[in-house]
């Protein structure tokens, strides 16, 4: 038996689980903050393997390891005027009688916003105790310059061994990873490197060598910083802003053209991922590995986060927008209109996930 493939798969719903019970779970602890009530929790599609029902709230495991829910009702959008007024006087009775357990539709507009925004932040949050972990076993690499390479762009532009760099084209950097990360997804011809010599604040500027896909500047480090002390609060949360920038600039990079389709990963691209890892670390011990995979579930978590906040039919993002809208003009755009529209948003996601699943599977062959 391959248990390389037994521990990935474990990984994988490990993962997928814990981010997805924190997302749901901002969703489910503003809902009951706000009063909301919540018919269903569940982690999974498919089936329900197990379940249990405490108050008005159902909780359920499902069979397939992809997402989960927080079911605050399941009202039919598209019902005629007659039947929603019938509705809106059964359900000004029942508030009256249970002002503090309503139906999302009927808690004010603030408070539907917070349970909706509720769900990405919480992945951030999720995201920054993951980093705690992360920095405290592993540390993080500062941007003191160890060495310039010979022959290379720092070299040129005067920079030394000792040179702390601060900005690169006006962007704030702590960490090396960020000096990478710059290098990968700006492509500008010439780079402003402002740093620190001794007491004095320089600027200089230099033209990134093409070697291959990549752009090298010629710098090394060796700036271990230790995060086994009170530093890990402040550089956990410097490896989540990484990962925010990450993010962003990946997006910016792919609406722009600039990224393409074997640059997209679904669940099963996730796993190769996972599975990728576990190979490439396990020689150096099972903690080794737990902490790779704590630190996937980090970049995945913030991922998570911002694509649901995407202005985007059917997600929270897409109903944020019919939030802020309505909390901008007094009412609610009509119930109608926005069922469809989400509905539309729900059919291209099922697009969307059926071509990064066949592409993540052709990628696999190729």
């Amino acid at each position: 038996m391959d248990f390389s493939f037994i521990w990935t798969i474990l990984s994988f719903i490990i993962i997928f689980s814990v981010i997805v019970i924190f997302h749901e779970g901002g969703h489910f602890l503003l809902a009951r903050v706000n009063g909301i009530r919540v018919h269903e929790f569940t982690i999974g599609l498919g089936p329900k393997l197990v379940h249990f029902k405490k108050g008005e709230t159902e909780f359920s495991i499902r069979a397939l390891p992809f997402g989960g829910a927080c079911i605050f009702e399941n009202p039919d959008e598209l019902e005629d005027e007659e039947e929603e007024k019938d509705n809106e006087e059964k359900l000004t009775k029942d508030l009256e009688t249970d002002k503090k357990n309503k139906s999302f539709k009927d808690a004010s507009v603030f408070a539907r916003i917070s349970t909706v925004l509720a769900g990405p932040l919480f992945n951030i949050i999720l995201a920054y105790l993951l980093g705690l972990f992360v920095v405290f076993f592993a540390g993080e690499t500062g941007t003191v310059i160890d060495a310039v390479t010979e022959n290379y762009p720092a070299e040129a532009a005067g920079l030394q061994s000792g040179d702390v760099i601060t900005k690169i084209n006006g962007e704030r950097v702590y960490l090396f990873s960020e000096i990478r990360l710059i290098t990968f997804t700006d492509k500008s011809e010439v780079y402003t490197i402002e740093f620190q010599r001794g007491d004095q604040t320089m600027v200089t500027e230099l033209t990134p060598m093409p070697v291959g896909a990549q752009r090298m500047l010629g710098i090394q480090t060796k700036d271990f910083i230790d995060c086994s002390n009170l530093s890990m609060f402040k550089y956990s949360a410097l490896e989540v802003r990484y990962w925010l920038k990450a993010t962003f600039k990946s997006l910016r990079m792919l609406f722009t053209g600039k990224l393409n389709k074997d640059d997209l990963a679904g669940p099963v691209g996730v796993a190769q991922v996972i599975d990728t890892t576990i190979e490439d670390t396990k020689q150096y011990g099972v903690f080794t590995v737990i902490l790779n995979m704590v630190n996937i579930a980090l970049l995945l978590s913030v991922n998570l986060g911002i694509m649901n906040l995407l202005p985007f039919p059917a997600i929270d993002g897409g109903r944020l927008v019919f939030l802020l809208i309505e909390a901008i003009i007094g009412k609610p755009v009509p119930r109608k209109a926005e069922a469809y529209i989400h509905m539309a948003g729900i059919i291209l996601l099922l697009l969307l996930s059926v071509f990064v699943l066949c592409n993540d599977i052709t990628k696999f062959f190729r």
